[in-house]
């Protein structure tokens, strides 16, 4: 009795557990899917099996193991004690990620569930939240294959009062990433030829995976010739062989290039596209000033829109020539230095105002539409889509051009003949008034600067007579109708009147004749001084005029 009375006294002394602290139990016995543990101070407690295992693994529990539980009251209804595997893990886990998180260590975990803006994620035992920025380093489209796999997590911060946790996947990556990285690029060399597979395809290029580094082949670099999208010649996951270009150590970016591994089209242009040859080639691409011509693989040449047409001038090159069109060119000009060829689209062509001056000489009657009116003549369409001048001068023998100008209208069909081609200067001029005989030329014959012709009086004014020859005016003025200054007096003539007149001037320009009464006169004495007298005979004017009168 004593001996039970001394165990009673001392099971009193001793303090029973603290409801929210954290005991150590023994397993007795599994059933039912629970773990019963004895706990201690004559107290079990259960736990379901589920409490005891990772997330995607089975229990890992068995009758006879020690484990920690968190008392969360002593005695229920039933007279157990209730305890909580999970709630012990939490505390534990809690200082064991406060120190990692301190020290900046990496945590294991798994992510176990879906959350909004995320994943939830056990670190055995408690509970983190994973952002969906800081799943990869990529934007992931299907987690199914993370989730409940352990794997390392970084720590962004954490609260333990409010019992919140942030990790970040995405960090171990970027630092794995790194890494690895570096010793790739270490091993990399300008000029080198590496193996390298197709993971991403831009506008711009290709992002190539040369085997945990990513280099960046810029869509100039793929091909010698022009490539529009990288998508034409690449496809993601095809394997290639690409050569290091550059590396920048700084930054980590490796550009690359395909086409260095082939030959330079650009080492025989000059042997093959000689200066003046006419070659067949596909347009490529069409600009405001001109279009581009592909004359072989990786070689093009530009012919500029000044280079384009032998007529069409300030057209656009599209209304010329299309994309992908085959045309023929005419190499003229090469800089190799500068990679560039000026091509020619016209000069294959022969030039039609030569065409027009060989098949059109000085005098050919041509037909063709009026094109255009202008304030200096007419613009008349012709063989070869070129176009002839008619000048105002050139529009009538009668008149002045401008006066008669206004009868013509865009559309007519006129003739016209050919005055002159410019070859040069690119012009042809025509003349309507030459398919008529010249009235004036018509009109004068064989008269010439000297000549005595008859005139006929048809209008008295104060300064002179106007007169006509052969339905052609002229005028000549009050000191031009005698020699005796005092019968030079309009009003002495009549309309009608017929008088003799000396020719003192032809202006084929002005189509008009200079004539004058005063030089037939001056030039009638004259002839007659030669003939009958001089002044060293001793004889008069008076006699000399009265033999030439007699005479005649």
């Amino acid at each position: 009795m004593d001996e039970f009375e001394a165990l009673l006294n001392e099971s009193f002394e001793m303090d029973t557990p603290a409801e929210g602290s954290v005991v150590k139990g023994k397993v007795i016995a599994i059933e039912a899917g629970q773990a019963i543990i004895d706990v201690g101070y004559k107290m079990e407690g259960r736990i379901d099996l589920k409490e005891f295992a990772n997330p995607g693994e089975a229990p890992d529990i068995k009758v006879g193991d020690t484990v920690e539980v968190f008392l969360r009251q002593v005695e229920n209804a039933r007279g157990e004690a209730v305890i909580s595997r999970e709630m012990a893990r939490r505390e534990e886990a809690w200082d064991r990620l406060e120190k990692a998180y301190a020290d900046e260590e990496r945590v294991d975990g798994a992510i176990f569930g879906r959350v909004k803006g995320g994943f939830t994620v056990d670190l055995g035992g408690a509970v983190a939240f994973l952002p969906g920025s800081q799943v990869d380093v990529r934007p992931v489209r299907d987690a199914g294959p993370l989730m409940n796999m352990k794997q390392p997590f970084q720590i962004l911060k954490m609260d333990r009062r409010r019992g919140n946790i942030v990790v970040s996947r995405r960090a171990i990556l970027e630092e794995s990433r790194a890494e690895q990285r570096a010793e790739v690029i270490g091993n990399l060399t300008e000029g080198q030829e590496v193996d390298g597979v197709v993971k991403n395809i831009t506008e711009y290029g290709a992002f190539v995976d040369l085997g945990g580094v990513d280099g960046l082949l810029h869509v100039t670099d793929m091909a010698w010739r022009r490539v529009n999208h990288p998508s034409e010649i690449l496809a993601i996951g095809e394997t290639i062989k690409v050569q290091v270009i550059k590396i920048n150590k700084e930054t980590h970016r490796i550009s690359l290039g395909m086409k260095q591994l082939q030959e330079d089209p650009w080492d025989a242009v000059e042997a093959k596209f000689s200066l003046g040859s006419v070659h067949q080639g596909r347009v490529t691409n069409i600009t405001d000033y001109g279009a581009f011509v592909e004359l072989e693989a990786g070689v093009e040449g530009l012919v500029h829109v000044s280079e384009m047409s032998w007529t069409k001038k300030n057209v656009h090159p599209g209304k010329i020539v299309s994309t992908s069109q085959e045309v023929e060119v005419m190499v003229l000009e090469i800089d190799s230095a500068k990679r560039r060829v000026s091509l020619g689209l016209k000069q294959t062509q022969r030039n039609p105002w030569e065409v027009f001056a060989e098949t059109h000489p000085e005098g050919t009657e041509v037909e063709g539409e009026v094109k255009n009116i202008t304030e200096f003549g007419l613009f008349i369409g012709l063989e070869g889509d070129i176009d002839g001048m008619v000048h105002l001068s050139d529009l009538t023998w009668d008149g002045r051009g401008e006066d008669v100008i206004g009868d013509f209208r865009k559309g007519d069909m006129v003739k016209a003949k050919v005055a002159e081609v410019d070859v040069e200067k690119e012009r042809i001029s025509l003349s309507i008034k030459a398919l008529d005989s010249d009235p004036f030329a018509d009109a004068i014959g064989g008269v010439k600067r000297g000549s005595i012709i008859t005139v006929e009086v048809t209008k008295i004014e104060d300064g002179g007579i106007e007169v006509e020859y052969e339905g052609m005016k002229s005028f000549i003025r009050r000191s031009d109708l005698s020699r005796d200054r005092a019968e030079q007096r309009p009003e002495r003539f009549g309309a009608g009147d017929k008088v003799d007149v000396r020719v003192t001037n032809i202006d084929s320009k002005t189509r008009k004749l200079g004539l004058s009464i005063k030089a037939r006169e001056i030039a009638e004495e004259k002839e007659a001084v030669e003939q009958f007298g001089s002044s060293d005979s001793g004889a008069s004017l008076g006699d000399i005029l009265g033999a030439a009168l007699k005479r005649d």
